[in-house]
C-alpha cells in the first residue's frame, strides 16, 4: 500500500473541509415563475406537494411588497389564517427562508382576505430515515404539536429515493470525498 505524504493529506483536508462550507441546499421560490401573489389562482399546496424539501434548502418568496407580506404561523393559525400574533413577519418583496430543521413550516399572506383566497404554503420538510417510516415531527420553527398527515400515496418504485438520495448537500461532498481519499490512499 502507498501511502500518501502528509502535505497531501493536509491539502485534502482543506479541500474537505472548504467544500463543506460552501455547498447549500437547494433554492425554491414559492410559486414558480408567479410569485407569492393572489392573482391567477396559484394553487401552493400543490405547489409544496411536488417538492421535495430539505434542510438547508432555501424557500424565496417574492411579491409587490405594497400589497403583500410573509408571516410565518403555526398549524392552528395557518388553518384558520389567522394573523394576530404571527411567529415572524417579512416584508421586503424579496424574503428568503433557510429551512433550518425537519417539520412543517406554515406561512401565509397576512393581508385580510388574501390567506383565505389561497395565498398559504406548507414547506413539509421530512425526516429521511432509511430504518424508519414514521412521519415527519412538527417544526420547531412552526411551534406547533399538531400532527399533519400526508395522506399522498407511496411513490413509484421508479420515483422512491434511494438510500444515497439520503446523503444531500454538505454531507453528501464530505462522504465522496472522505471516499476519494481512502482509494487515493489504497
Amino acid at each position: 500500500m502507498v501511502m500518501p505524504e502528509k502535505g497531501v493529506v493536509v491539502l485534502f483536508m482543506v479541500v474537505a473541509m472548504a467544500a463543506v462550507e460552501v455547498s447549500h441546499g437547494a433554492v425554491y421560490k414559492v410559486g414558480d415563475s408567479a410569485g407569492w401573489t393572489t392573482i391567477g389562482n396559484i394553487n401552493y399546496k400543490k405547489w409544496s406537494a411536488i417538492k421535495n424539501f430539505q434542510v438547508g434548502d432555501t424557500i424565496i418568496f417574492e411579491y409587490n411588497s405594497q400589497f403583500h407580506n410573509v408571516m410565518r404561523v403555526t398549524h392552528e393559525m395557518y388553518k384558520s389564517c389567522n394573523a394576530s400574533s404571527p411567529l415572524a413577519t417579512f416584508s421586503t418583496g424579496n424574503d428568503t427562508i433557510v429551512i433550518q430543521n425537519h417539520g412543517h413550516h406554515f406561512f401565509f399572506c397576512g393581508v385580510p382576505g388574501h390567506c383565505q383566497a389561497g395565498q398559504k404554503v406548507d414547506i413539509n420538510v421530512p425526516k429521511v430515515s432509511a430504518t424508519s417510516s414514521e412521519a415527519p415531527t412538527p417544526s420547531g420553527l412552526a411551534s406547533s404539536s399538531v400532527h399533519v398527515p400526508n395522506n399522498e400515496p407511496a411513490p413509484s418504485p421508479n420515483q422512491a429515493p434511494s438510500i444515497f438520495s439520503a446523503f444531500h448537500g454538505r454531507f453528501a461532498i464530505f462522504l465522496s470525498l472522505s471516499i476519494a481519499f481512502l482509494f487515493v490512499c489504497t
